[in-house]
């Protein structure tokens, strides 16, 4: 196959979209493993971080150890294995400002749109440059962008919402230096940010109540681990470090195992220690008894039982009931119970979008990310030179999108020793193929974000991912040709 163009001067060997956790652990991937490559990071926002530099709202914190959590190349330097919000900040920053990463990030750099060109073998892509439109070239692009919309959050009908006198807040928009201090609360939902919220509104608020249509699963957790505290007093920093790493990665396997295998058994052990937390004046069921078994929908942690401390001060409560209306002054339940409150929080969840949503096209045809399977869980179907780094919904989100750079490093180094200049994952015509979920949880965001989120397969290489050491091992030893189609091209 020859070329009608030449490629661009201004190309870089790979563009990193996105300077969040995983764009910050791609980088370091690249620059490790291939040390010559050219690359930059573009970043929509003015800081490093992520999701951990968007929001802000009170209690904001980790739902996973920071042992696993944390980059497996810079171990976390605290000693909370549940750490708040600003601290993660700080860590993701000073790792990247650690190893030069912080100096290849190029800021208010929004992806628009990216087009694969076959006759140049390259990508162009269209920057939102501080509302000036600007062009960036490469060989690959990396999109660690999340898998949710910065700039709106999920809707959820409330009806009558338009009728209340008092001040409604998503927590994802949370205003600086909002003053609650006083005030009645009501935090619509019951998932992570939820819980988060309620033990931290309720030491300033005047009464924070949760309404939840559905319960969910929380379990306490102490903030330092008795273990990781105890090996670190007699053993290295790495050394203990990584003995705790392996004893959260192994234990959350074995916990997620006996749940999918023993749900009743993981039902009442939830439920026995859940017991022991509420107060007395508060049932476990209706109000933690969900409706699922658990790890069908993401378990809530709560540091130090930080939410049931809430629940027996007398300051939080929790109602279980579907709304009527929102009155003028509160909220009207099916129960014939109404709640006055001065403030609403819609903690209702978060808009699923992958790529911030840009367009992507290959030679100027259009491709949507919602109708295409993943190759291994990192390629888009039919899409050159793109790898798409999600992470995994029941441990931490950093071991999956380290998975993925490794892959990609990988990949990388492969195609240059051959001298391929595209690999594009290929799905054979007539395959009989059924389709699964890449996100597996019930959880209502996903469900209504299905479309947004690529598709996974029954079978290799198009499934979604299982566990982090099976993918860890598959990255670096498996087979990275299968489902691939490579091209080489003089450009």
């Amino acid at each position: 196959m020859g070329s009608t163009e030449k490629a661009p001067r201004d190309l870089f060997d790979v563009i990193i979209v996105g300077a969040g956790i995983a764009g910050i652990n791609a980088a370091y991937r690249l620059q490790t493993e291939i040390p010559s490559a050219n690359f930059t990071i573009l970043e929509a926002r003015g800081g490093i971080g992520g999701t951990w530099d968007l929001f802000n709202y009170p209690g904001f914190r980790s739902d996973s150890d920071l042992y696993t959590f944390g980059f497996s190349w810079r171990p976390w330097p605290g000693n909370k294995c549940i750490a708040d919000g600003d601290s993660i900040r700080k860590y993701i920053r000073a790792s990247a400002a650690m190893y030069g990463i912080d100096q290849k990030v190029q800021f208010h750099h929004r992806l628009v749109a990216a087009n694969w060109s076959s006759d140049q073998q390259a990508w162009t892509l269209l920057i939102d440059k501080d509302s000036h439109e600007a062009r960036f070239h490469a060989r690959f692009v990396i999109l660690s962008t999340g898998y949710y919309d910065y700039e709106e959050a999920l809707s959820s009908h409330i009806n009558g919402i338009e009728n209340f006198k008092g001040t409604v807040l998503h927590p994802q928009f949370w205003p600086k230096d909002f003053d609650y201090k006083d005030k009645k609360m009501v935090v619509v939902g019951s998932g992570s940010t939820a819980v988060t919220l309620l033990p931290s509104l309720a030491e300033t608020a005047s009464h924070v109540t949760m309404l939840q249509r559905s319960p969910t699963y929380i379990i306490s957790r102490p903030s330092v681990d008795p273990f990781g505290a105890w090996v670190h007093k007699f053993l290295p920093a790495a050394m203990a470090h990584r003995i705790t790493r392996i004893k959260f990665l192994l234990f959350g396997f074995l916990f997620i195992k006996f749940c999918a295998f023993y749900p009743l058994a993981a039902r009442n052990l939830i439920k026995k220690v859940t017991v022991k937390e509420l107060p007395e004046d508060i049932p476990h069921d209706p109000h933690f008894e969900p409706r699922y078994n658990p790890w069908e929908q993401r378990l809530c942690l709560c540091p130090d039982g930080d939410f049931f401390k809430a629940m027996r001060s007398g300051k939080a409560s929790v109602v279980t009931d579907t709304i009527t209306t929102v009155t003028p002054t509160g909220i009207q339940l099916a129960s014939g119970k109404h709640i006055d409150t001065d403030i609403i929080i819609t903690a209702t969840g978060l808009k699923l979008k992958i790529g911030g949503g840009a367009q992507i096209t290959v030679d100027n045809v259009p491709h949507t990310v919602g109708e295409k399977y993943l190759w291994k869980g990192v390629m888009l179907q039919d899409v050159p030179n793109m790898a798409t780094c999600l992470g995994y919904t029941n441990v931490a989100w950093t071991l999956g999108v380290d998975a993925t750079a490794i892959l990609v490093a990988r990949l990388l180094t492969s195609m240059r020793k051959r001298g391929i200049t595209s690999a594009v994952p290929r799905l054979e015509k007539g395959a009989d193929m059924k389709t699964v979920t890449a996100l597996n949880l019930s959880s209502t965001y996903v469900v209504k974000g299905a479309k947004a989120v690529p598709k996974a397969g029954d079978r290799a290489p198009w499934m979604p991912r299982i566990t982090y050491l099976a993918d860890l091992w598959d990255a670096e030893y498996g087979n990275i040709v299968d489902g691939l189609h490579f091209e080489k091209v003089s450009t």
